[in-house]
């Protein structure tokens, strides 16, 4: 019997503590919300009272003059310091509550009227900084069928040569104004009929993809490849010339950086494989720093047709191998030796397979640069970017030779 009288006073315990929580919580829910109000010395309106049980009473309409000190809030919502400090309790003594106010339960009208508030609060009381929508890309509108150049050298490089139609300039807005390189983007694209737009560095991120832009994204037409076969070439009457071939180069950033190389080194033009290779990109514009605005890249979608043309016309056809792939009758010399006596045709192949067999039967020679060290086996080749700056670098100082010969 003691037992059952212990377990019933602990379960009315239990209750009372659980009302005079729930009390609590719903009280100084109200209180935060008054004392948000009044810092901002907004009235709550009369229908507005704290979501008590039914056991809180008093005079809540005192809590529109007190202020309090809010911390991380706008300057706008700081307390007063000349303000009565707020109440540290929500009862009322009971000689100050008004007769015949008591708290019921709130009707939907007056939670809906709550809510009402709290979202004033939401809008109104912080700072509108905090508010300031960021501009996406989605909401800015392109032109059918344009890309997005991105980058200084890009962007730059590719308003003087003008080779592109220029629609919208996307600059980074900074409190600092802009950089001079800036403005004079800015100049081009109003010459150019580009509208201007200055955005935050999230949107140009979205722009590019995340890739480094500088502070600068352009939007224009892509580049038309020209067909070799369809174009005709301009003719030179150098017997020194030297065209690069590129079948089935398919990273963008490896295809950019074969073009910076093809023209600071010289490279007279570069024919590319139409199927299987990388398109020009951004991306590949931006990885070789512009150069592929400058060289004349044409395309072909026969190789080997292209080949037999040349070696019909008198020039020398060169592939690339590595030493573990020595094989076969065509001689492989090294790329130091080799001899650069009439027009040539450097042939360079995809980074994984290399040359097709059919481009390879058409090869006169096949260059091959020597290691250093002892390769270790599965790593015996370089880069084909890095491998075409070695193998253009050791065939086109023979005419920088034979011109400081010739120069007095």
């Amino acid at each position: 019997m003691a037992f059952a009288v212990e377990a019933m006073q602990a379960f009315k315990f239990s209750i009372w503590k659980e009302r005079q929580l729930l009390s609590a919580c719903s009280c100084s829910g109200f209180f935060w919300t008054a004392r948000c109000f009044s810092s901002k010395q907004k009235h709550l309106p009369a229908q507005f009272g704290p979501p008590g049980q039914g056991r809180v009473e008093g005079n809540w309409q005192q809590l529109d003059s007190h202020q309090t000190q809010t911390s991380g809030l706008s300057d706008a919502a700081q307390v007063n310091p000349e303000s009565p400090p707020p109440p540290q309790s929500c009862k009322t003594p009971k000689d100050s509550r008004q007769p015949g106010w008591k708290y019921k339960k709130k009707s939907p009208g007056l939670v809906a009227s709550s809510r009402e508030e709290f979202r004033n609060l939401r809008e109104d009381d912080f700072s509108k900084m905090w508010r300031q929508p960021v501009q996406k890309s989605s909401s800015l509108k392109r032109t059918k069928g344009s890309e997005v150049l991105f980058g200084i050298g890009p962007c730059s490089i590719a308003f003087s040569q003008a080779k592109r139609n220029f629609f919208q300039l996307f600059v980074k807005l900074s409190s600092s104004g802009l950089r001079p390189v800036m403005q004079e983007f800015v100049q081009q694209a109003k010459a150019h009929g580009a509208s201007v737009h200055y955005v935050r560095r999230e949107v140009l991120d979205t722009l590019c993809e995340d890739r480094v832009h500088q502070g600068v994204c352009l939007e224009a037409s892509p580049l038309c490849v020209k067909s070799v076969e369809e174009t005709e070439v301009p003719a030179c009457q150098d017997p020194q010339q030297i065209w690069l071939v590129l079948e089935q180069i398919q990273d963008p950033m490896n295809l950019g950086a074969v073009l910076r190389s093809a023209y600071y080194l010289g490279v007279d033009q570069v024919v590319m494989s139409r199927s299987n290779s990388c398109p020009l990109t951004p991306v590949v514009s931006k990885a070789s720093a512009g150069a592929m605005e400058i060289l004349e890249v044409y395309s072909t979608d026969d190789i080997p047709r292209f080949l037999k043309a040349k070696i019909d016309a008198g020039w020398e056809v060169v592939g690339t191998v590595s030493k573990s792939e020595v094989e076969g009758n065509i001689p492989v010399v090294d790329c130091l030796d080799f001899q650069w006596a009439k027009p040539t045709v450097l042939v360079l192949g995809n980074e994984a397979c290399g040359l097709s067999p059919g481009t390879r039967s058409l090869c006169h020679k096949m260059l091959t640069i020597p290691p250093g060290v002892a390769l270790h086996p599965g790593l015996d080749s370089l880069n084909v970017s890095v491998a075409t700056g070695v193998l253009l670098h050791s065939i086109l100082r023979q005419k920088a030779k034979q011109r400081n010969a010739i120069s007095p």
